[in-house]
């Protein structure tokens, strides 16, 4: 191994020996995945869809004719999660703004965060609100207003939105939550259809220092999925944000688009309208930040017309080489999908062609990603990136395994190991690794809904509200890795269709295993409390920095039981327009006892914690 490869490695513990045989076994399913897809292809079975346009103005609506495989029966755990929004005391209604016109960012709001604004130890539930188009809201009605619910502890969350001085009206999108200044108190960004926002958490009571701060961004922007991370390595937070596409009310009138047929106004698809940069804020230090998008290489264009290439709407900042230095994946929507690889000069590089995640692995072309995550799904030391897809476009699950990152390639496993297929036929957005039944594996939570509320008009298989997916992961070892669950398993509560967008999680009673929070364009959200009663242990932990940022945003954090070792990055960034809480959880199984944790705090500094216990949420801070 040269130098240049070997400071480019994978993360190395002492676990990381790898499981030859666990390999060969996957390589090989994967071989046999791909045999039966290029068989499907040539039979017909499957089809490709890319919502190509007839004609200038005319939105194809393609019909589905995928045929699921058939599936080996497994036993399939019973996770229960039930909608406790109301009796929570969440009245919350999300305004689009949505009056006929169809604009296209109608389609596309409801973020939300998990987070902790008051230091009492429970997470707090932030939802961001749009709004009416001007000259168009009913003088009776009230402005719409994003909201800020302070969990209790005991099932209810109390409206505090106004008191904290959070009680904004704007055309909002989503958010991203972390302590910027180091100060012990979480702050709020929030991204927008125009004007971007940022408040500063003094003590629970919050402050608007956007102007102060230079982060505001432009109003002909439509920013849209943010995250904290701390790229340069200095010790505090930067800010990166995603810009979907240039876009006007203006223009989007202009277009005059319509489903097929012509009779029937929708939304634009966004190759109607030019692409545009994300914003790369580094954080100076005194509430202040720099726009450093050109100088860090973020910007990427055209090689041949030098225009913008990105439609962002999800990201996740993650160190996919393994060099100490986080990297940011781009979930971009109709064009080729980023890894932007840190250089760690303050530069970047966009490597995602080359690292196999730009497009579709089959067919070379590229896809309408919307939501993102990345997580250890297989235990192993290997990531794996789960993007969310348009309708008839099934979830992308890029799977790097190779030793070293100048031969790593990621490939799109999700016909294999039974993703595809059942995620195919729906519109997803919002999506997550979470452990639902604490068995020790990540699975995967999945909003769903359509941008067309006339869909059905010329598409009988689909729906506007469509229901939620909860894939549970099986493991490596069966022949399907992941299951879409039935209602049986699930509950009516989470399988009942909604125009899904935002997704997250956090454990908002403390039993240990993870809630989950879905929003909805133009409706109410959904909080859905996890009822699983499997008997399983776990562990939770929440990071305090001390030499690196105070969140420990970027951490990674690794438990050894059962000899079976789990991987965890804080990294609160990820699904669609969301945030997730900044404690890590590990379901354990039936494993009683912990043999090792190790945390990898982003400064590099490794720390092992000693005598760990099964079932708390256990704070480390940075020795």
């Amino acid at each position: 191994m040269t130098e240049e490869q070997e400071q480019y490695r994978m993360p190395r513990f002492e676990s990381d020996v790898p499981a030859d045989d666990a390999v060969i076994g996957r390589a090989l399913k994967w071989s046999l995945g791909m045999f039966v897809v290029v068989l499907s292809i040539g039979g017909g079975l499957v089809f490709y869809f890319d919502r190509p346009l007839e004609k200038k103005g005319e939105v194809r609506i393609a019909q589905n004719t995928a045929t699921p495989r058939e599936r080996p029966v497994a036993s399939l755990p019973a996770i229960p999660l039930t909608d406790v929004t109301r009796d929570a005391g969440i009245t919350f209604i999300h305004t689009s703004g949505a009056r006929g016109e169809k604009l296209l960012p109608e389609s596309m709001g409801a973020g939300c965060a998990f987070f902790d604004y008051n230091n009492d130890g429970r997470p707090d539930i932030l939802l961001i609100n749009s709004d009416d188009w001007p000259g168009q809201r009913p003088a009776d009605a009230p402005a719409p207003r994003t909201a800020l619910y302070r969990n209790d502890g005991e099932g209810k969350f109390t409206d505090v939105t106004a008191e904290c001085g959070l009680d904004l009206t704007f055309y909002g999108q989503g958010a991203a939550v972390g302590d910027f200044d180091n100060d012990g108190w979480v702050d709020v960004f929030f991204s927008a259809v125009g004007f971007n926002r940022l408040f500063r958490n003094n003590q629970g009571k919050f402050e608007d220092i956007t102007a102060s701060a230079g982060v505001a961004g432009d109003e002909r922007q439509w920013s849209t999925s943010c995250a904290w991370l701390d790229y340069d390595r200095d010790g505090d937070l930067d800010l990166f944000v995603c810009n979907y596409i240039r876009w006007s009310a203006e223009l989007d009138r202009q277009l005059e688009c319509t489903l097929v047929g012509g009779k029937v106004r929708a939304y634009c698809r966004p190759d109607a309208f030019e692409g545009t940069f994300p914003y790369l804020y580094r954080n100076d230090g005194n509430g202040r930040f720099t726009d450093v998008s050109a100088e860090a290489g973020v910007q990427v264009r055209n090689p041949n017309t030098g225009a913008p290439v990105a439609k962002s709407l999800g990201v996740v900042p993650i160190d996919v080489d393994g060099d100490g230095w986080i990297d940011l994946i781009v979930a971009n929507d109709t064009v080729q999908n980023f890894l932007l690889h840190n250089r760690r000069d303050g530069t970047f590089e966009e490597i995602g062609m080359k690292m196999g995640i730009a497009l579709d692995s089959r067919t070379g072309l590229a896809r309408a990603g919307m939501g993102i995550d990345v997580g250890f799904p297989r235990n192993d030391k290997y990531l794996a990136v789960i993007i969310g897809n348009f309708a008839n476009e099934e979830t992308a699950f890029y799977c790097a395994e190779c030793g070293s990152f100048e031969t790593m390639l990621f490939t799109d496993e999700a016909v294999a190991n039974g993703l595809g297929p059942s995620s195919r036929i729906w519109l997803k957005f919002g999506l997550f690794y979470g452990d639902m039944d604490l068995d020790g594996r990540l699975d995967i939570v999945v909003a769903n809904g359509h941008l067309e509320n006339d869909i059905q008009q010329v598409q009988w298989a689909q729906r506007w509200a469509q229901p939620p997916q909860l894939f549970w992961n099986a493991g490596v070892e069966s022949s399907t890795e992941f299951y879409a669950l039935p209602a049986d398993n699930t509950g009516t509560d989470f399988a009942r269709p909604m125009v899904g967008r935002g997704a997250a999680y956090a454990d908002i009673d403390g039993d240990g295993d993870l809630d989950v929070l879905l929003t909805s364009t133009g409706g109410a959200p959904r909080l859905l409390r996890n009822d699983q009663r499997l008997g399983h242990h776990w562990l939770r932990l929440k990071l305090v920095g001390t030499k690196c940022n105070r969140d420990a945003i970027g951490a990674l954090v690794e438990v050894h039981a059962g000899g079976v070792v789990q991987r965890r990055p804080v990294m609160p960034a990820r699904s669609y327009l969301s945030q997730v809480e900044l404690p890590v959880t590990f379901g354990l199984g039936a494993n009683d006892t912990i043999d090792r944790v190790t945390i990898l705090w982003p400064d590099g500094s490794t720390q092992d914690v000693p005598d760990v216990k099964v079932d708390q949420l256990l704070s480390v801070e940075q020795k």
